[in-house]
């Protein structure tokens, strides 16, 4: 049976997450653990930036980020934005993901959000099947520009 937790990443956790992010196809720019390390204690003074670590039988198995944003818009509302969410490649298909979004659900609702969004990579249409089936809408356009 499989266990599985979720929890604040931790900088003990960082080097788990950086060969999580590679195996999965998130991160390939080579980041080291002490460069993470640095980075990891700049997002910890954001007012609300959380990485989550999904433990499956005590093994970081899984990861996303949430971020909080307050607004001046819709009465002062906030939204939370879903990113860099990874699963082991020998991990999906096992209810991870589906796990950790119903958690970044909670956190979100507990928060006062009006609303949750993420967005994924047009190329990554497995992903996309999987929000789909979690009930998320396909909403607007996600625009970028490499700076």
């Amino acid at each position: 049976m499989v266990e599985l937790r979720i929890r604040d990443a931790s900088e003990a956790d960082i080097p788990a997450l950086i060969r999580l992010y590679r195996e999965a196809g998130i991160e390939d720019s080579g980041f080291t653990d002490d460069e993470a390390r640095a980075h990891f204690a700049v997002l910890r003074g954001y007012p609300y930036y959380r990485i989550f670590a999904a433990e499956s039988n005590g093994a970081i198995a899984g990861t996303y980020a949430l971020i909080i944003l307050d607004s001046l818009a819709k009465r002062g509302a906030r939204a939370g934005v879903v990113e860099n969410v990874a699963v082991l490649p020998a991990h999906q298909g096992a209810g991870i993901g589906r796990a950790m979004m119903q958690h970044a659900l909670g956190e979100c609702r507990a928060a006062g959000c009006y609303k949750m969004t993420l967005s994924s990579n047009l190329k990554r249409e497995g992903a996309h099947h999987f929000y789909d089936s979690l009930g998320f809408e396909r909403h607007g356009y996600s625009f970028l520009m490499k700076l």
